[in-house]
């Protein structure tokens, strides 16, 4: 049996040569398993697969055959059959394009971990909107007792990424359902976290094509276009980590960012405080 928490935060392509190596395929005509055994997992944090997309893959595997396996497990209560931990968009695509079996890398894993995998891959390749991300975090913490932390160090992400994230769960379903189909960035609706009306903000992000910054102007009851120096007001991400930083060195931190290029600043009134805090940066690093 595979060590059952060895490479979550390594990547995927760690966990299926893990897993190749530790649990082989059975044997099947062609190599694989019978599609009609691999089974959805319904704990699968992504519920929206893009048509297309699906289409695009389907021919791509009529044509070249299903190049990467899917990662499953024993199905729970199903001797002989397949559960999904990673890999549903291709088990879809494989479906469509008529395949009868296919490749599969088996590995015994729990609910939680199996959870804890599906939300690694779609993060890592980008697949999850913000609010199934969020909601795969919670389902974590509420179901199998994580916390925040344990949280970002399973699927590689900050501590401060996962609360942010988690904090769009508390906004009205209409708000979410925008964010979802892809109409609201994660930036707008945390925006509209701060407004007195976050539906009113929302549609109306929408409706005048608002960046973030505006948005964020809008739910301080300022105007959306607003004059340079608000403009220039650091987002909510921003000032979080400006504190969190700052306690963590014990002296004032600030950001500057731009688009994700900028400066940190660190103040302090003396070089000895300038060499404490090269050597804590140090002992940090090592």
């Amino acid at each position: 049996m595979v060590e059952s928490k060895r490479g979550l935060g390594r990547g995927l392509s760690a966990l299926l040569e893990e897993a190749g190596e530790a649990a082989p395929v059975p044997a099947a005509a062609g190599g694989g398993v019978p599609i009609e055994l691999i089974h959805r997992n319904p704990d699968q944090p992504r519920r929206h697969f893009d048509e297309d997309d699906i289409e695009s893959l389907a021919a791509s595997i009529r044509e070249k055959g299903l190049l990467q396996p899917i990662l499953v497990r024993p199905s729970p209560g199903a001797t002989g059959e397949y559960q999904i931990v990673a890999g549903e968009r291709r088990w879809r695509a494989a479906q469509r394009a008529g395949l009868r079996e296919a490749p599969v890398v088996v590995r015994e894993l729990s609910d939680a971990e199996a959870l804890e995998i599906a939300i690694l891959e779609n993060v890592q390749r980008t697949d999850l909107n913000p609010i199934e991300e969020a909601a795969g975090y919670k389902a974590l913490m509420e179901r199998f007792g994580r916390t925040q932390e344990t949280v970002a160090t399973a699927v590689g992400k900050s501590r401060v990424h996962i609360t942010n994230t988690l904090r769009l769960l508390t906004l009205p379903v209409e708000v979410q359902a925008l964010v979802v189909d892809g109409k609201l960035t994660a930036g707008h609706a945390r925006a509209a976290m701060v407004a007195a009306d976050p539906i009113a903000l929302a549609n109306r992000v929408i409706a005048e094509g608002l960046n973030v910054r505006q948005a964020e102007a809008l739910a301080k009851g300022a105007p959306a276009k607003s004059t340079p120096g608000a403009g220039k007001a650091k987002d909510i991400d921003t000032l979080d980590l400006e504190k969190r930083v700052s306690e963590a060195l014990g002296y004032k931190v600030e950001i500057r960012d731009a688009g994700g290029y900028g400066e940190v600043r660190v103040k302090y009134k003396s070089l000895e405080q300038l060499d404490w805090i090269c050597r804590k940066l140090s002992a940090a690093g090592s």
